[in-house]
């Protein structure tokens, strides 16, 4: 699927789907940071979004993620018209139905890996009892197991980016939102981090990759490339990387 085949009239079969999206940030001078953006993302996707910085990837990313709006055009999420929800709907959108994964892990210093993954759960209709078990089977699930009481600052930064990825799709999201994910991480453990996300996609979760790396975008599917606001490449990746 190319940006330039994208229009009202396609089918809802896509989870990610923009016309003509526009982001202009005021001020002054108005900068314009996206431009006419067309674009569609099938449910099991993998995509890499790669650009140099200020291309715009991490605004687009924003707005996928319903963390931010465009200025103008229309963004289908699941086939819905997220410009009619509200601020609050939003917000239980991207609690319920998005994870997100960032480059700084923005975990909270003071409580364990345990209480950071039950965060997003505390604005769900569940018990404690359950609430943990289901953060301690997550965390398990990626190899932390034994690290459940640890805080933040007892763990590596391979271990703290898990923490993040537990805390991501806990309350099992259809999309995962990563932003420059291995970006404060050695090689190695770069590479193990996106081995995650690939076992994730292959679980059927759509994940979204923002990366200026071609190393890591080489283990998506998929490769979206932004340049000054617009996205001038949409192709395959020819080869996913599996190799540590």
């Amino acid at each position: 699927m190319t940006a330039g085949d994208v229009s009202l009239n396609d089918p809802d079969e896509y989870v990610i789907r923009t016309v003509g999206l526009n982001k202009i940030f005021g001020g002054a001078i108005a900068y314009h940071a996206l431009h006419d953006i067309d674009l569609a993302i099938r449910p099991g996707e993998m995509v890499a979004l790669m650009g140099a910085s200020g291309s715009g990837k991490s605004t687009l990313m924003n707005i996928l993620g319903c963390l931010d709006r465009p200025t103008s055009g229309s963004y289908f999420l699941k086939g819905k018209p997220v410009g009619d929800y509200s601020d609050n709907a939003l917000a239980e959108i991207r609690n319920g139905e998005l994870g997100f994964v960032f480059q700084s892990f923005n975990l909270l210093a003071r409580v364990s890996a345990l209480q950071n993954v039950e965060l997003p759960m505390l604005y769900s209709p569940i018990s404690r009892r359950e609430r943990v078990a289901r953060a301690t089977a997550t965390l398990t699930r990626l190899g932390l197991g034994d690290r459940l009481r640890n805080g933040p600052s007892e763990l590596s930064g391979g271990q703290k980016q898990r923490v993040a990825i537990a805390r991501a799709i806990v309350n099992e999201p259809t999309i995962l939102f990563a932003d420059e994910p291995t970006g404060a991480l050695d090689t190695k453990t770069s590479y193990e981090i996106m081995q995650i996300f690939q076992a994730l996609n292959d679980k059927g979760i759509t994940v979204v990759v923002v990366t200026h790396e071609p190393d890591i975008a080489s283990y998506c599917k998929r490769l979206l490339r932004m340049q000054d606001g617009r996205l001038v490449a949409d192709e395959p990746v020819a080869q996913v990387r599996l190799d540590t």
